[in-house]
């Protein structure tokens, strides 16, 4: 008998499978926000990525959750807002016999109307940083009992109330500073385009050859800039040193590998531009708070939320 290949990447969810008796509001219902609510253990749970924003709040019980690359804790009241196509899952390691009847309470929302509205409506251009952020995945503290009162209030009116009562719940989003970023590295904005396009240059350098040795000091030559100058620059573009940066781009990119294949871990070590394991090891430790095997095994979790 032909054994059945290991999951490595996440479901994409299609409109089509979003069924009512899942949770889910029928379209035609409503429009712009839609809203879901489900226990667990359900069908719906699984290591997946959808082409909407989601805000997702748990209500009930403790475990892992799984963001893009990053790997944490949730119990009651964690509460996190994920942009577009970024691959998530939260799987309860201390569910009740027979399960529980609601643990997740969600919102998804789609881009363009949103950032095309903005364009026009002037307030609603406060809430881009914040659609800007989700793309790395955000978990927000200290924000769980009002957002349960925030989906309660969405969930309940319908048409233009609606509208009215989602835009307070991302107004709330929005002027929190107590949050952190999830996944992948962080590109911090900055208002001159010149300044991005440098840096978008940088890093995708980086990104395209990771392999390869790269010094802030060939970079900074390049740009007709001294070291010291462009250390200053990149650090105030990124909010990172230029090793550290190189280092989570490196990291991350390992991530990715040991989630999506089999390869071996001393490979992936020399793959992503490290030239030796135990410093690969260290670094991986640092950035992540876990050793790669240990990052491999915990991400295999990320599938076991699916079984009904």
């Amino acid at each position: 008998m032909t054994a059945r290949p290991r999951q490595i990447k996440p479901e994409l969810e299609h409109e089509y499978a979003r069924s009512p008796e899942l949770g889910y509001e029928h379209p035609s219902d409503v429009g712009f926000v839609r809203c879901l609510s489900h226990g667990f253990p359900t069908p719906l749970a699984r290591w997946h990525y959808h082409d909407e924003y989601e805000l997702h709040l748990i209500t009930s019980t403790s475990g892992k959750v799984f963001v893009g690359d990053w790997i944490g804790q949730f119990q009651p009241g964690h509460l996190v807002l994920t942009g577009p196509r970024l691959p998530h899952n939260w799987v309860s390691m201390d569910m009740p016999d027979g399960g529980v009847a609601e643990r997740d309470l969600v919102i998804q929302f789609n881009h363009d109307p949103l950032v095309q509205a903005a364009a026009t409506i002037p307030e609603l251009g406060e809430v881009l940083p914040l659609l800007e952020r989700a793309k790395h995945g955000i978990e927000f503290f200290g924000l769980g009992e009002r957002g349960a009162a925030h989906w309660h209030r969405v969930k309940g009116t319908r048409g233009l109330r609606r509208f009215t009562a989602f835009c307070e719940f991302l107004c709330d989003l929005a002027a929190s500073t107590d949050y952190r970023l999830l996944s992948n590295v962080q590109l911090q904005s900055d208002d001159d385009d010149t300044s991005l396009d440098r840096i978008d240059a940088v890093v995708m350098r980086l990104t395209e050859n990771l392999a390869q040795p790269i010094s802030a000091s060939d970079i900074a030559t390049e740009l007709g800039m001294s070291e010291s100058s462009f250390s200053r620059f990149f650090r105030r573009a990124t909010g990172n040193t230029f090793t550290d940066f190189v280092n989570r781009v490196r990291i991350n990119r390992a991530c990715q590998l040991l989630m999506e294949s089999d390869r071996l871990i001393t490979h992936i070590c020399y793959e992503v531009g490290f030239n030796n394991v135990a410093n690969f090891n260290r670094r991986f430790l640092e950035i992540k708070g876990m050793t790669p095997s240990d990052f491999r095994k915990q991400s295999e979790k990320r599938f076991s939320g699916a079984s009904v």
